[in-house]
């Protein structure tokens, strides 16, 4: 069931897209193209829209301003099942699986092959063995529950149920964010391998070193605005981080600090001259006390 996109159009777009909350604008004017065989890394620290953004394009929220389209036809979705019959799926940070359920039941979640009256355990298994094998990954016993498995393992079959569900656009929510070194390198894989199957995949992340590493396409959102729209090969990892960090708002919060301690030196050395002036004067008029008291004596 997986489906594969010929490359040179555009998957999915956002053109102006906003979203308001009565008078609280969560997204606005968002510009986003997301193409077969590219990632799209979608960076932004707490609070920048990236959430409102999954949702929009998820169909879990509708856009209150702009369009959004889909193989350049105006879509608005009601529901995240239209969004899925489309072809997006969303692995949110949470990967909705059900730990203590086996890995076969997780991948098929929802979408439940039946037998008769009952289920079809044989055809389930054999299914998300193989295309869990497609991804890289041999899970000996597909009985185990998932909540046994390494964070990288229950990404892996998160992404590998998303595509053979049909997905064409995949958005990944934050996929590294909870797992170490190793274990990010893995889900890294996976993203690459996703890309070169030809599918679209927003990568949500706060990592600009991860994002380096696998994306086509950074954007940069700040308060629900976007800040940097560039390709891979009109941006350097460098400058990317320095973006992600806050940019000019990092330089002038720098020259702030220098600034303030160059005050503090200025001051503390001035405070050393006022009191070196005092002790000094101490010094003079204990002296001077002294010779008046022996002038008595």
């Amino acid at each position: 069931m997986t489906t594969a996109t010929a490359t040179g159009t555009r998957l999915l777009e956002l053109d102006e897209v906003g979203k308001s909350y009565g008078n609280v604008h969560a997204l606005r004017g968002v510009n986003i193209s997301v193409s077969p065989g590219e990632v799209t890394c979608v960076l932004g620290d707490n609070g920048a829209g990236k959430s409102t953004l999954i949702k929009i394009v998820a169909g879990l929220h509708q856009h209150t301003e702009g369009v959004v389209r889909m193989d350049g036809e105006e879509i608005r979705f009601n529901s995240p099942r239209e969004a899925q019959a489309k072809g997006i799926a969303t692995v949110y940070q949470d990967l909705a699986l059900a730990p203590l359920m086996s890995v076969w039941r997780n991948f098929f979640l929802g979408n439940e092959m039946k037998k008769g009256f009952g289920l079809d355990i044989d055809a389930m298994k054999r299914i998300s063995g193989e295309e869990l094998q497609k991804m890289g990954i041999v899970i000996p016993d597909l009985d185990r529950p998932v909540g046994a498995l390494s964070g990288g393992q229950r990404q892996c079959i998160a992404i590998a149920r998303a595509i053979y569900f049909g997905a064409r656009v995949v958005i990944l929510d934050e996929p590294t964010a909870a797992l170490g070194v190793k274990q990010s390198g893995v889900v890294l894989k996976y993203v690459t391998k996703m890309r070169d199957s030809g599918l679209g995949v927003i990568f949500i992340t706060h990592n600009p070193h991860h994002a380096y590493m696998v994306g086509n396409h950074f954007v940069i959102l700040k308060l629900g605005r976007l800040v940097l729209d560039a390709h891979r090969d009109e941006i350097t990892l460098d400058q990317l981080t320095a973006e992600m960090a806050g940019g000019q708002e990092l330089a002038e919060l720098s020259h702030e600090l220098r600034a303030s301690e160059a005050d503090g030196t200025a001051d503390a050395a001035a405070a050393d001259a006022v009191e070196a002036e005092v002790d000094h004067s101490l010094f003079q008029r204990g002296h001077g006390a002294t010779s008046v008291e022996e002038h008595k004596e």
